[in-house]
């Protein structure tokens, strides 16, 4: 049986809602902060930003500043 859950579903087996979790993680630290073990990695995933072409035309250099915080605040191997 699947059931969706929303929020800190890392807690869903402690409680006993279920046996496994499918979960995004970043870096497992809160799945191991709670006793969790990663059994198998289903897929990578990444983070994308999606820009309307016309936007960027009109809206060049907010868009710009915006990607470049962004980037200023992501590791580099993150990028």
């Amino acid at each position: 049986e699947l059931i969706k859950l929303n929020g800190s579903i890392e807690l869903a087996p402690i409680v006993g809602l279920s046996e496994v979790i499918v979960d995004i993680v970043e870096t497992g630290s809160t799945l191991r902060e709670n006793g969790l073990t990663v059994l198998e990695e289903i897929c990578p995933l990444s983070a994308r930003v999606v820009v309307n072409p016309v936007s960027m035309k009109m809206d060049n250099a907010r868009i710009t500043q915006l990607i470049q915080a962004m980037r200023a605040n992501l590791p580099g191997d993150r990028i």
